[in-house]
């Protein structure tokens, strides 16, 4: 499933209500750490493309079927697809920055990440394993990857 995405800022709101509607389709429930985590990487991957690029965007979820249909695990993925050829770049965001951090929180909170050219654009991708146990709370995942990325910040362009 996509969703077409304007070079608009209130985009990523609607990114964010878009997958979440997407959600109990697929036996993730509201509350669910997954949940919170997934429309966050939606939220992240979303403004970069907005922000950055500056054109239309596509948005894609590929959810898992419910339980019943599926074994103990399942794989959520994220893509965000556009039309800027430019390669994520790593940047540094001092303490007082109010963006700049986005690429850093994908890594930390995802199971895997990556872009790839894409057409006339690129693709910038995340995905969350689902596994029968629960997921670590977004925190607990965030605080765990932290440090390799203390100084640095990194934005999708």
């Amino acid at each position: 499933m996509q969703l077409e995405i304007r070079p608009d800022p209130a985009e990523v709101g609607r990114a964010r209500r878009w997958a979440r509607s997407r959600l109990a389709g697929s036996g993730i429930t509201a509350d669910e750490p997954l949940a919170e985590t997934l429309i966050l990487l939606v939220s992240e991957l979303v403004t970069n493309a907005v922000v950055h690029t500056g054109r239309p965007a596509v948005l894609r979820l590929r959810l898992p079927a419910p339980v019943a249909e599926r074994g103990a695990s399942a794989t959520v993925r994220v893509e965000v697809a556009d039309t800027s050829t430019r390669a994520p770049v790593p940047r540094c965001a001092d303490g007082d920055a109010t963006g700049g951090r986005g690429l850093a929180l994908v890594d930390c909170l995802a199971d895997r990440w990556g872009w790839s050219p894409d057409g006339a654009g690129k693709s910038i991708w995340c995905e969350l394993d689902r596994c029968a146990q629960s997921r670590q709370s977004a925190a607990m995942a965030f605080g765990s990857g932290l440090s390799a990325y203390q100084d640095l910040a990194f934005e999708a362009v």
